[in-house]
């Protein structure tokens, strides 16, 4: 009941362009002030959080996958995320504040976060993950009121052609 009041209310969409505005404007302005301080370096954070991974309560490291990740190959392609960090964030804040493509843009809001809590970030980590998830659950109701309201129709179209057997392309 709680999903369908999410995915398909108007009052919904309304509250959800509210959730979808302030996240919208911290991811903006988190990728903006990383893209216009003349040059953002991740190998310092990177470094950081090999040295120091979060621990259990009995001493292991609890994300050893992702920390051989950042070890092996987010360390040595640092020139790499100094601009994939800055440039997902500002997208990612720039699509949920237009409302385009606005559940790809929660998705990828989410792994970014994600992978800021395995590295030890925590910060407002949390709160973003939840309301992230509260937008990629709401699906296409959280960009009705946005560019989604035009694009995923052409989206849908586009697809319905190239795949002229398939009737429902679902939301």
């Amino acid at each position: 009941m709680f999903n369908q009041f999410l995915r398909e209310n108007k009052i919904s969409a309304a509250i959800l362009t509210v959730l979808r505005l302030y996240l919208g404007y911290e991811w903006l302005t988190a990728g903006y002030h990383k893209l216009s301080s003349g040059g953002f370096e991740a190998a310092g954070f990177l470094k950081g959080a090999i040295a120091n991974p979060v621990k259990g309560p009995d001493g292991s490291i609890v994300y050893a996958t992702y920390v051989g990740f950042l070890k092996h190959f987010a360390l040595p392609n640092a020139h790499l995320f100094n601009t994939i960090i800055p440039l997902g964030e500002f997208l990612v804040g720039l699509g949920l504040i237009l409302g385009c493509l606005t559940t790809a843009a929660a998705f990828f809001a989410l792994v970014m976060n994600f992978s800021y809590l395995m590295a030890g970030t925590v910060s407002s980590n949390p709160l973003d993950i939840l309301l992230g998830v509260i937008i990629l659950a709401a699906g296409y109701n959280a960009g009705r009121i946005g560019l989604d309201r035009l694009v995923i129709p052409f989206i849908r179209k586009m697809i319905s052609k190239e795949n002229p057997g398939r009737t429902k392309i679902s939301a």
